[in-house]
């Protein structure tokens, strides 16, 4: 009882490091990192409003510093993820 129970302890400690990425991307499945430290809409900093609005569109993430902008972003996607 007491190997099997090591056995698989050790078992998902191998599963979690090798799902996880040392520099913080995200992993095969997960959406693709926003890589601004501005809004994609208006800009702005991204805490210049309170602190970011995050998203997922798609496999990206994208941050916004207010939720007005996502309301933006939303009607012309196209224009702002060509910004990208």
């Amino acid at each position: 009882m007491k190997f099997t129970t090591l056995f698989s302890a050790l078992l998902l400690g191998l599963s979690l490091t090798a799902c996880s990425s040392p520099d913080g991307a995200a992993t095969a499945g997960g959406p693709k990192p926003y890589p601004h430290t501005t809004c994609l809409v208006s800009g702005n900093d991204l805490d210049s409003m309170g602190g970011a609005v995050t998203k997922v569109y798609g496999n990206q993430e994208i941050k916004f510093c207010c939720n007005p902008c996502v309301k933006k972003f939303e009607a012309n996607k196209a224009a702002y993820l060509a910004k990208l």
